[in-house]
This record gives C-alpha cells, structure tokens and sequence, in this order.
C-alpha cells in the first residue's frame, strides 16, 4: 500500500510503498477514508517537532483519521468490518506515556491504518470522512481549551488570536458555549472575514492601534474573560494580556490560555498588575478522548456544522504537496484532507 512517510533525521516526507500492516490481538485494520493535514505535520517534518516516543527513525504520518473498519485481530469486541469510525489522536501506553498516532506511531497518511480497538468512535452514516477526520485534534483541542481549561461559562467574553485550522474552530464553539462577545483577531483580511462569517461579532487586526480600545467597548469596558492563543506567537500573548478582565468581587479575572505552541519565553509585562487583577496563565495541550466522543454527539445533533472546514482535498500520492500548500496557507485553509 502507499504511504506517507517521515523519515525524521533526514526531515523528508516520502510516498512509499508498504506492506499492508495486520491487525494484531486488540487492534482493528482501518481502510483509510480520509486523513487531515495540520501544521503539526508541518513542524514535524521540518524538524520544529520530534517525535518523543518513536521506536526507531521513520513513522507513517497522519494523526487525524477516519474510514470503515477492514479486520479484526483476536479478542476484538463490538465492532464489525463495515463500521464507520474515526480515531482518537492517541492513546495511553501500558508504562502511562501519552502516544501520539503518527509521531510515536505509524498513522493515517496511508490506505490502511492500525488501531487499538479503544481508540475507535463510531461516527453517524451522514457526516463525511473529510470532516470526520479532523474532529480530534482540530476540533477537539479548542473545544478542550474552552471547556477545560479556561472553563468559560455562557455570558463570558472571549477572544481568539490565530482564526486558521484550530481557531476558526474555536470561534465556532465559543459562540455555542454562549461566550458573549467572541473577538477575533488575524492579520489576514481573509481570516478576519471568516471569523465573522463563522459566528465572531468583532474581527481586529493584531496591528490595529485602537484593538485595545475597540476591545474594552466591545466588552462593556469589562476585557476578556478568556483569551486564546491559537498563533504561538510572543508579541501576541502579550496583546492579549493587555486585554484580560480585571478581577472584581465574586468574579474571577480574565484567563490567557496558550494552544499555540512556541519556544520563545513567556513575560508578563507588569506583575504586580497582573496579580492584583487576580489574572491566569494557563497552557492547554490536546483533548482528553470524551472531548471527541461529545463533538461527535454534538455534530449528530446538528450543532455543529464541520462542512465549511474543508478547505481542499489532495490525493494520498500528493501528500508533499499539500503540505507545501498549508505551509504557504495557500487560500488560507482552514483543513486539508488526504484521500487514499
């Protein structure tokens, strides 16, 4: 079969071909239906990110996956060839290490994909593979950041700093979550644009000189509640702490989330303020598998629309290209998707 595969010393993807891999006891063969493509592969394959786990040098890429069940291997329950599925991202060694399908393990960026039968969700006859795929990881690490950790509640203002593949998502949930308003904020006119048509009632640029102002009279004089930082960037996890909610009586101050990730350190510019104002910093990484099991409830039941995400579709065989093409944000996309 073909495969994506990342070879991390030398930083090369390569479309080669690969035995079919056998399901061994526990684990189910998947034939691939679709596979999402995220700035994470990017970063693995430029070398940004490595991958901790890996046995050995080269892995199958692919950690957003969806398709039909294709074998069973022994001791496998509940499950039929036939079953529409998609993964979850990863899964929980037996030595309690967090593994990552397709950077500790081969994934989906192939025509067939193994899966430890737990790491199944089964996924309603009326949504697509396309967007089935990406709901873990690309859905399910905002959906996190909202309800986890920054625990937003209905009425709370929020901001999204980086409207692409994780916070145009974001913006889509804040405004199911009842957040009141949701501001987004992206450099690019496109993406200020799709915020808006996706539910934002305020959309800035970073480099506005009044985005501070504007913030505070969008809020009541208020700030934000919750700020996301979808983007991994310093200078805007500063902006965004400019703009957080100071703390009052029975109400707790603004929370700065960070999703994006990025090595560059992280300054609060007045402590003392911050403190007083009874502020937080909070990191959020991934989602927990009943966050996919909810988005998935919560797209059968028609609250979530997953259509509009679909930016592009490559064939398997052209993998390298569209991750030239998210690498450029060609069209500013906010998912492509692999098609075996």
């Amino acid at each position: 079969m073909l495969a994506g595969r990342l070879h991390v010393g030398a930083r090369e993807l390569r479309m080669e071909e690969v035995p079919v891999p056998e399901p061994g006891p526990g684990q189910v063969l998947l034939k691939v239906g679709a596979a999402g493509v995220c700035l994470s592969d990017v970063h693995l394959i430029d070398g940004t990110l490595r991958p901790p786990f890996l046995d050995g040098d080269v892995v199958t890429l692919g950690h957003e996956v969806a398709g039909t069940v294709a074998g069973l291997g022994d001791g496998v329950r509940g499950w039929q060839t036939g079953d529409r599925v998609l993964l979850q991202a990863g899964e929980v060694d037996a030595d309690g290490r967090i593994l990552t399908r397709g950077v500790d393990y081969d994934g989906g960026w192939a025509e067939y994909a193994l899966a430890t039968a737990g790491t199944l969700v089964r996924i309603p006859d009326g949504l697509p593979f396309e967007q089935a795929c990406f709901i873990p990881d690309a859905v399910s690490t905002p959906f996190s950041a909202i309800r986890d950790s920054a625990g937003l509640r209905a009425g709370e203002a929020a901001g999204v700093w980086g409207v692409g593949g994780l916070g145009a998502h974001a913006v889509q949930l804040l405004r199911l979550a009842g957040a009141a308003p949701v501001v987004a904020v992206d450099p690019l006119p496109a993406a200020r644009d799709r915020a808006l048509d996706l539910g934002a009632d305020l959309a800035l640029d970073p480099a506005d000189p009044d985005l501070r102002r504007k913030v505070f009279e969008a809020t009541g004089r208020r700030g934000l509640d919750a700020a996301f930082d979808f983007a991994g960037v310093a200078a805007v996890r500063d902006q965004a702490a400019s703009v957080l909610a100071r703390g009052t009586v029975g109400r707790r101050g603004g929370r700065l989330v960070l999703v994006g990730m990025t090595n560059q350190p992280l300054t609060i510019q007045d402590g003392t303020a911050f403190t007083a104002a009874q502020r937080s910093v909070v990191g959020s990484y991934g989602s927990v598998p009943q966050d996919v099991d909810d988005l998935v409830k919560l797209v059968r039941a028609g609250r979530l629309d997953l259509a509009r995400s679909v930016s592009g579709e490559f064939p398997l065989a052209e993998a390298p290209a569209a991750v030239e093409a998210l690498e450029r944000k060609a069209g500013n996309p906010i998912r492509l998707v692999l098609k075996p």
